[in-house]
């Protein structure tokens, strides 16, 4: 990598996935309750609010590590066959690329955690994707990269919008992951989850848990966005000093 070296990507990738999944994983499990079958009550309500941290804390690290080393690496690659780093176009393909990749690690780990948060008595980061856009407005209007800062802002304001027009997909997802095996849940098909759902109950079944998704993914996505850029500034400033990059 040349204008992002890969172990500072991977190190402020981490840092960023721990700090959003540790922090805010109440939320999270409220959310997951809210969208299951059996509602918010039956599946814990407050209770057991922290169950499944441990699968999420080991697997967030790895997860944000590898969506932001794609990530970077995609801008990079694009920047050797001329193409501008700044382009909308450029920062898409890297966010997208990143998600694919990091899937890999990231259903597993939602399976293990939304069981265990739903099933009591038993995330990209997406949106980077949506911040793109105007974060890259942003740097160009004051002609410098944005700072850290400005990065979370982005991040709040990118998510509370894609968070809140993408909740009935999220529900689905939760659905099919909570479903028992050979369901016709479990098959995995959003829009049969979907349909589902909405004959069940409605149009409010779908936005089930909009309110703490929505503040899940804006507060997320600040601090996602804040300290990876932060931690990139930091491991930049340290590597170059000690002759590394």
């Amino acid at each position: 990598m040349t204008d992002t070296d890969f172990r500072v990507a991977l190190l402020a990738g981490a840092a960023a996935g721990t700090s959003v999944d540790v922090s805010l994983f109440p939320l999270d499990t409220i959310k997951t309750r809210l969208q299951s079958h059996a509602g918010f009550w039956k599946s814990g309500g407050f209770r057991g609010i922290y169950s499944g941290l441990l699968s999420v804390t080991i697997g967030s690290a790895p997860t944000a590590a590898v969506f932001f080393c794609t990530y970077e690496t995609t801008k990079n690659f694009a920047s050797s066959v001329g193409l501008s780093k700044s382009f909308p176009i450029v920062h898409m393909a890297g966010a997208s690329f990143g998600e694919v990749t990091c899937c890999l690690i990231r259903v597993p780990v939602e399976v293990i955690k939304q069981r265990a948060q739903v099933f009591t008595n038993t995330s990209s980061y997406s949106v980077l994707r949506n911040t793109l856009q105007s974060e890259i407005l942003w740097s160009r209007e004051q002609g410098k990269p944005v700072d850290p800062w400005q990065s979370s802002v982005c991040g709040a304001v990118a998510g509370s919008i894609a968070s809140g027009i993408t909740t009935p997909l999220d529900v689905a997802k939760t659905r099919i992951m909570l479903a028992e095996k050979n369901s016709a849940l479990a098959s995995g098909s959003i829009p049969h989850a979907i349909k589902i759902i909405f004959l069940e109950k409605g149009v409010k079944g779908l936005f089930a848990g909009i309110i703490p998704r929505v503040i899940w993914i804006s507060i997320g996505g600040a601090i996602f966005l804040g300290v990876y850029e932060k931690v990139k500034l930091i491991c930049n400033k340290h590597f170059t000093e000690k002759g590394y990059l």
